[in-house]
């Protein structure tokens, strides 16, 4: 018994702290404490449902803050006992610091998955590209994003890259430019050719006139003339612009006799005379 006196006296607990007295001032300290952790979790809730903070984050904030409450309830009641509370976050302190290493990589996206929440570089619904992972984000979790890629897989991306790594967001602004390059013959007139793209752009539904589309020659290659096509459309309207684009072209050039040509050499055989 005295032995154990010894080690409750080593970490700040006085051994006659458990009396009547003092019990029944630290459970009223308690039931207090828990009150006004009710009240100020019922303002903090209020203040989250009014404020724009992601709704992912609203759990965690909870959490955060009654925990933090918690603590120091625990820091007030056990003051009223008489306990040594510098002793008592000493200790706390090397078990935060135990717990934080063991879970390390846990921790590292969780503070990923806040970074993420807080700057929203995107959002549920959008369509990114990071690292080599693209495809629509469905869900933003703490941990770990859900991303649903073309082919119908769903990725778990840990936030810790997100926040690190690189993100195109495809789908943050409201128009998006559809750009594509068309080679054609040297023989087809350039006007000719130009006509044929602009009746593809009209033709096309979704291209804009603001801003307005471009079509010009890019380069001259070694068989075929490069044309550059550019047209802005609505971000929900640039995969069906861009494929049927592709169609309307082709079909456009053959109905106008446009050949589009690719590279290829031409070989001259020279004959001459066989000394003999």
């Amino acid at each position: 018994m005295d032995t154990l006196a010894k080690a409750i006296e080593s970490i700040g607990v006085p051994t006659g702290i458990f009396n009547i007295e003092n019990l029944v001032t630290a459970l009223i300290l308690l039931v207090v404490c828990l009150i006004v952790i009710k009240i100020i979790m019922r303002f903090v809730d209020r203040m989250l449902e009014r404020s724009k903070v992601e709704k992912t984050m609203h759990s965690f904030i909870r959490s955060c803050v009654k925990y933090l409450l918690l603590f120091i309830a625990i820091l007030i009641v056990a003051s009223a006992l008489g306990i040594n509370i510098t002793s008592l976050i000493a200790l706390l302190g090397v078990l935060g610091l135990a717990v934080s290493l063991a879970v390390q990589g846990v921790l590292s996206n969780l503070a990923g998955g806040i970074m993420v929440l807080l700057s929203k570089p995107f959002k549920v619904g959008d369509y990114v590209l990071t690292g080599d992972t693209e495809g629509t984000v469905k869900e933003i979790g703490l941990t770990h994003t859900q991303i649903d890629t073309l082919d119908n897989k769903l990725v778990y991306v840990p936030n810790s890259e997100l926040s690190a790594g690189k993100i195109t967001n495809f789908s943050a602004e409201e128009k998006r430019m559809v750009e594509l390059k068309f080679n054609a013959s040297y023989d087809a007139p350039s006007d000719e050719v130009y006509r044929a793209l602009r009746d593809v752009m009209d033709s096309v539904p979704g291209f804009l006139q603001d801003p307005a589309p471009l079509i010009n020659i890019s380069a001259y290659g070694t068989s075929s003339i490069e044309y550059l096509f550019r047209g802005w459309v609505k971000n929900a309207d640039y995969w069906p612009a861009y494929f049927q684009t592709l169609d309307e072209v082709k079909r456009m050039f053959d109905a106008r006799g446009i050949k589009m040509t690719y590279d290829h050499i031409n070989v001259h055989m020279m004959g001459g005379n066989d000394d003999e």
